[in-house]
């Protein structure tokens, strides 16, 4: 039986909400192994002076349990 674990991660990005995803996965690799899939349940977009300035996403990272 294949076992897998949703966890929610934040990140954030001066760039962009694409590049805010991959950072987030790119985080959670450093830890995490047997990654399947990356939901992007949010997006946020921070405004300073009718500018933006920082794309946020909220993310669910799916990963395999227990196996190498």
């Amino acid at each position: 039986m294949t076992v897998v674990k949703v966890i929610e991660v934040l990140a954030q990005s001066e760039e962009s909400w694409e590049d805010a995803v991959r950072q987030a996965l790119e985080e959670a690799s450093k830890t995490i192994h047997n990654i399947q899939s990356i939901y992007v349940k949010d997006f946020q977009a921070i405004v300073e002076e009718n500018q933006i300035t920082a794309f946020r996403v909220n993310t669910k990272i799916s990963f395999v349990v227990g196996e190498e």
